[in-house]
C-alpha cells in the first residue's frame, strides 16, 4: 500500500513550516543564550539578587551538576507537597482531595523529569492550584534544565582549555525568561483564538442531544497546553489529552501544536551550528534527524491506512463504513481523521513530548510499533527541548569514534579528540535507558502485580508494558492507553525509571562536556573526517538505528512484530 497524496501534502507542509521557522528560532536562541554576560540587566539581576546567585561566577561540571540536582530535587519536594495537600490549598473549586502517596510520588517525579506520565484523569484529580502552581511551573523548569545541559555540551566543544562550563542558575533563568515564557504566552493566545478555554471555573453545564445535563470541566487550559507542547512536556489538562476538544479543538490548532513540538528542538540545531562557529554542523544533525523522522512517519501513515483484519471479515461495504474508507479509525477523533493522528503520533514520540490526539493502543501493530521505536531510539529525532540535541551529539561522538577505528586515526569531533574517557561516558549515557526499559519490563511481566495491569493478553499486553517503560525511561510520557498503571507497583517502578532515565544520563553528558572543554581545539587538516557531509550524516543515522535495533529487537519481536504476524495471518 502506498501513502495517499493527502498524507504526502500534509507531511510536506509540516516539513516546510519547520524549515521556514526553525532557523529564525535558532538565531534567537543563539543571541539570547550564548552571551557570557547578562544582557537584560535589570530583570535578570533582580532575579539573581533575590535568589542570591552570583551571575559572574562560572562552574565546573561537578558544580554545575550539583546545582542542577539541587534545583530539581527541591522542585520535586515542593510539587510532592502540593499534590499531597491540594485539598488544603486555594483554587480548588471542585473540592478535589489530595493524591495518594504513590500517585503523588509518580506525578511529581514525572513532571520534574519532563516526562509528564499521567496515571490519573487530570480534570477529576488536579485542582486549579495544582495545575497552575505545581505542574505548569515544572513544565517550564524541566525543559529549561535540559537547555542548560545542552549549552554545557556546546561550550565543551566551543571552548579551549577551560575548566568551567557556565552557570546553571543563569542558563536556566535565561531559558525560562527569554525563551520559554514569551513564546508560550504568544502560543497560548493562539490557542485561545482557536477555542481553547482559559478561565478559573470548575465546569460548564451543557445539554446533550438526548436532553441530559452534562458538566464539563474547564480551567486554565490554554496556558498549560502552550508550554506542554513548546517544552515537549506532554502532560494534558484533561485525561484525553490533545484528543479533547478543549485542548485541541480544530485542525488548525492540531497543526500548530505539531509545529510547536519541534520548534525549539529544531531551532537548537541551528543555534548549535552558530555557537560552534560552523553552521554546517547544525544542518548535518538536522538532516540526520529529518531523514529518520520522514522514514518512520511514512511507515505509520501507510500502516494506519490499512483496514483492520477483523473488519475485513465483515465485508467490504461494512468495513469501509466502520474504518473510514478502508483505514484504521479505531481510537481516533473524527475531526482529525486517520493521517493527522498518525503524523501526530510520530511527532510526539520523536520528541520527548508524550501528548497524544489518538490512542496508540488502537493503532495496528506496525503503526503502534513506530511510536515505540522512535522513543526507544533515545528520542534523538529532534527529541525533547535540549535532550534531543545533547543525545544526538552523544551519538555523533560514537559515530566519529567508529569512523576513527575504521581508518586507523584518533577520532575528532569539532576539533576535539575523542578519547577513552569520553567513550566510557558515552557508553554509559547510551546504555542507561535500555537497561531501565528492559529490566523494568522483565520485572513487570514476571510478577502478578505487573501482569494485573494488562488490559489485553498475549503480545499486545506485552507491548503495553514495554511501551510504558520505554516512555518512562526515555522521559516521553505517552502511553498505549491500555495499561492500568495507577497502582503502587507501577507508580513506583515507573517513577524510578523516569528519575534515573533523566539524571543518570545527564551525569555522563556533563562529564563529557567538562572533559571536552579542558582540551585544546585542533584545526582541521587533510586527514580530518568532515562531519557535515552526506557520508557523516549516513554514518550517524546508521549508528542511531543500529544501537536501537541491537537493544530492542528481541523485545519488539515479542510484542508488535508477533502481534502483526498473528493478526494478518488470520
Amino acid at each position: 500500500m502506498t501513502m495517499p497524496v493527502s498524507d504526502m501534502i500534509q507531511l510536506a507542509a509540516y516539513a516546510a513550516a519547520l524549515i521556514l521557522i526553525s532557523p529564525l528560532v535558532g538565531r534567537y536562541l543563539q543571541a539570547t543564550l550564548a552571551p557570557a554576560h547578562t544582557r537584560f540587566n535589570i530583570v535578570e539581576r533582580a532575579i539573581y539578587g533575590v535568589c542570591g546567585v552570583d551571575e559572574t561566577r562560572e562552574q565546573n561540571w561537578k558544580q554545575y551538576l550539583s546545582a542542577l540536582l539541587l534545583v530539581n530535587f527541591g522542585g520535586f519536594l515542593l510539587l510532592l507537597a502540593i499534590l499531597l495537600f491540594q485539598d488544603h490549598l486555594p483554587m480548588n473549586p471542585a473540592s478535589l482531595p489530595g493524591l495518594s502517596w504513590h500517585l503523588a510520588f509518580n506525578t511529581a517525579i514525572s513532571f520534574v523529569t519532563n516526562t509528564n506520565w499521567q496515571s490519573y484523569s487530570g480534570e477529576s484529580t488536579m485542582s486549579v492550584f495544582s495545575q497552575m502552581c505545581g505542574l505548569t511551573v515544572q513544565n517550564f523548569l524541566s525543559p529549561a534544565t535540559a537547555i542548560a545541559v545542552v549549552l554545557t555540551l556546546i561550550r565543551g566543544f566551543a571552548r579551549r582549555e577551560s575548566k568551567v562550563l557556565g552557570n546553571f542558575y543563569v542558563d536556566m533563568t535565561r531559558s525560562v525568561l527569554w525563551v520559554l515564557l514569551p513564546i508560550a504566552m504568544v502560543f497560548a493566545l493562539v490557542l485561545v483564538w482557536q477555542g481553547v478555554p482559559q478561565n478559573f471555573d470548575a465546569s460548564v453545564t451543557a445539554t446533550t442531544l438526548e436532553g441530559v445535563q452534562q458538566n464539563i470541566a474547564t480551567g486554565p487550559v490554554a496556558s498549560q497546553e502552550a508550554i506542554k507542547m513548546l517544552g515537549t512536556n506532554g502532560g494534558g489538562f484533561f485525561n484525553a489529552n490533545s484528543a479533547h476538544p478543549y485542548e485541541n479543538p480544530t485542525a488548525l490548532s492540531n497543526f500548530f501544536q505539531m509545529v510547536s513540538i519541534f520548534l525549539i528542538p529544531a531551532g537548537l540545531c541551528f543555534a548549535f551550528g552558530r555557537m560552534v562557529g560552523d553552521r554546517r554542523q547544525g544542518w548535518a544533525l538536522l538532516a540526520a534527524m529529518t531523514l529518520i523522522f520522514v522514514v518512520m512517519t511514512a511507515v505509520v501513515l501507510v500502516a494506519e491506512q490499512q483496514a483492520h483484519p477483523g473488519f475485513q471479515a465483515l465485508g467490504v461495504d461494512q468495513a469501509a463504513s466502520l474504518t473510514q474508507a478502508g483505514g484504521n479509525m479505531e481510537g481516533k477523533e473524527t475531526r482529525f481523521g486517520i493521517s493527522a493522528p498518525a503524523l501526530f503520533a510520530a511527532v510526539t514520540t520523536a520528541a520527548s513530548c508524550g501528548a497524544v490526539n489518538a490512542m496508540h493502543d488502537s493503532f495496528l501493530p506496525l503503526g503502534g510499533m513506530v511510536p515505540m521505536v522512535l522513543i526507544q531510539l533515545g528520542e534523538v529525532v529532534f527529541g525533547g527541548v535540549g535532550t534531543g540535541l545533547y543525545t544526538m551529539l552523544i551519538f555523533a561522538i560514537m559515530a566519529v569514534f567508529i569512523a576513527g577505528l575504521m581508518i586507523g586515526r584518533t577520532p575528532e569531533y569539532l576539533g576535539k579528540k575523542i578519547q577513552a574517557y569520553e567513550m566510557k561516558m558515552t557508553a554509559i549515557a547510551i546504555l542507561v535507558t535500555p537497561t531501565l526499559v528492559l529490566a523494568g519490563t522483565a520485572i513487570a511481566v514476571m510478577l502478578d502485580v505487573g501482569k494485573a495491569g494488562m488490559a489485553n493478553p498475549g503480545a499486545h499486553g506485552f507491548s503495553e508494558i514495554l511501551y510504558a517503560f520505554s516512555s518512562a525511561a526515555n522521559n516521553n510520557g505517552s502511553a498505549f492507553a491500555g495499561l492500568s498503571a495507577n497502582t503502587p507497583f507501577y507508580n513506583s517502578m515507573l517513577a524510578v525509571a523516569m528519575w534515573f532515565g533523566r539524571f543518570a544520563m545527564i551525569v555522563p553528558i556533563l562529564a563529557v562536556a567538562g572533559s571536552l572543554a579542558r582540551k585544546q581545539r585542533l584545526e582541521s587538516n587533510a586527514g580530518t573526517m568532515p562531519t557535515h557531509g552526506p557520508m557523516f550524516i549516513g554514518l550517524l543515522v546508521a549508528v542511531v538505528v543500529l544501537v536501537g535495533v541491537l537493544n530492542y529487537v528481541p523485545a519488539l519481536a515479542l510484542g508488535p512484530v508477533i502481534e502483526h504476524l498473528q493478526l494478518f495471518a488470520k
